[in-house]
């Protein structure tokens, strides 16, 4: 079973580079086992990693670094998995699109009704904060509230899903969204969708299947 889940997070990793998601290693990936969570480590690229190279941290922080370090943004893995259940999966990518729009340290709104994907009316920004700083986990469970994505001033962006094929799926959405906003946002101020008719959509996206 954890070598399945490895292969698994070795998989996604190389498709963070392949999908043009977080170039070489950065960015981090996990998946919720057990009383605590398997992680990418920090420092290799992913191209080059192996499964011996993923990391179990526990719920309370220990890992043994005899079997190697954990992503320098574990702390925030952990407090995702802490705080939120439904968490089982999480993604975390310096993508090109959602970090050019977190470093303006603003959010995307309902310019389009697929921000719902990320489960709110709107996209949060976290605020800044140092990356592997429990500020800055402070910051992303902040702008995750009602919601399973969002991105981080100047840095990036965050999903979590019930598996890894989902979180990595939000994550994408995430990223054509900011690159569909950035490009609105060259014709002049997007008309915004009313919250009620996000209401309505957020109603519609519960029953949405992704396939």
């Amino acid at each position: 079973m954890i070598s399945k889940i490895k292969n698994e997070i070795i998989k996604y990793s190389k498709m963070l580079n392949s999908r043009k998601l977080s170039a070489l290693r950065s960015g981090n990936i996990s998946v919720r086992y057990k009383d605590g969570f398997l992680i990418t480590p920090s420092g290799k690229k992913y191209s080059t990693l192996k499964n011996i190279d993923i990391v179990f941290v526990s719920m309370n922080g220990k890992f043994d670094k005899k079997k190697g370090i954990p992503s320098s943004e574990w702390k925030f893995h952990q407090d995702i998995y802490k705080n939120r259940k439904e968490a089982k999966a999480v993604v975390h990518a310096h993508s090109a699109n959602a970090t050019a729009v977190s470093t303006h340290k603003r959010g995307i709104p309902a310019f389009h009704y697929m921000v719902a994907m990320a489960g709110g009316h709107n996209i949060k920004c976290a605020k800044y904060a140092t990356f592997g700083t429990r500020d800055l986990s402070k910051n992303i469970l902040k702008a995750l509230i009602g919601r399973k994505a969002c991105l981080i001033a100047n840095h990036g962006q965050i999903a979590f899903e019930e598996n890894l094929s989902k979180a990595f799926e939000l994550a994408e959405e995430v990223e054509n969204i900011s690159l569909q906003y950035i490009t609105s946002l060259k014709l002049g101020k997007p008309k915004i969708l009313s919250l009620k008719e996000m209401k309505k959509v957020l109603s519609k996206a519960k029953n949405y299947k992704r396939g």
